[in-house]
């Protein structure tokens, strides 16, 4: 083991001339590293930085998208909200119509004998006869 050891240690103090081997001089290669790391993480951190900017966009674009969404949604239901409150008015309007017309009908047929019910009947053709000659 103990040989093992020694041929790293001697590594470090292998001449540099015209040859190939380790600088163990920590402020000496600590520089170079150093250039080395950040050339790598500039050259590969751009598109990183593109990607990031694109998620950006996308998000803003999303965030618009669905707030557009949202106001198209909120305009539909106020308009599905007026129609229904426009329908219901109608079906009220209808039923307190046809009630009316029930308890009229019903208050004529009650007070009407055959022969108010025949006057009332022969009044109502003379005005009309009355009407077709005025017009001719």
């Amino acid at each position: 083991m103990k040989n093992l050891t020694d041929s790293f240690v001697s590594l470090g103090h292998w001449p540099s001339a015209g040859s190939f081997g380790f600088n163990t001089d920590i402020l000496a290669t600590n520089p170079i590293n150093l250039s080395v790391v950040l050339g790598v993480l500039i050259f590969f951190g751009k598109g990183v930085c593109a990607s990031y900017s694109e998620i950006e966009r996308e998000k803003v674009n999303l965030i618009n998208a669905t707030s557009y969404s949202l106001e198209q949604l909120e305009n539909y239901k106020n308009e599905t909200l007026h129609f229904e409150q426009q329908r219901a008015i109608n079906q009220v309007r209808q039923q307190v119509f046809q009630q009316a017309l029930q308890g009229a009908l019903g208050t004529l047929n009650s007070c009407l004998n055959s022969e108010l019910h025949f006057r009332t009947i022969s009044a109502n053709i003379g005005i009309l006869g009355a009407v077709e000659e005025i017009t001719d």
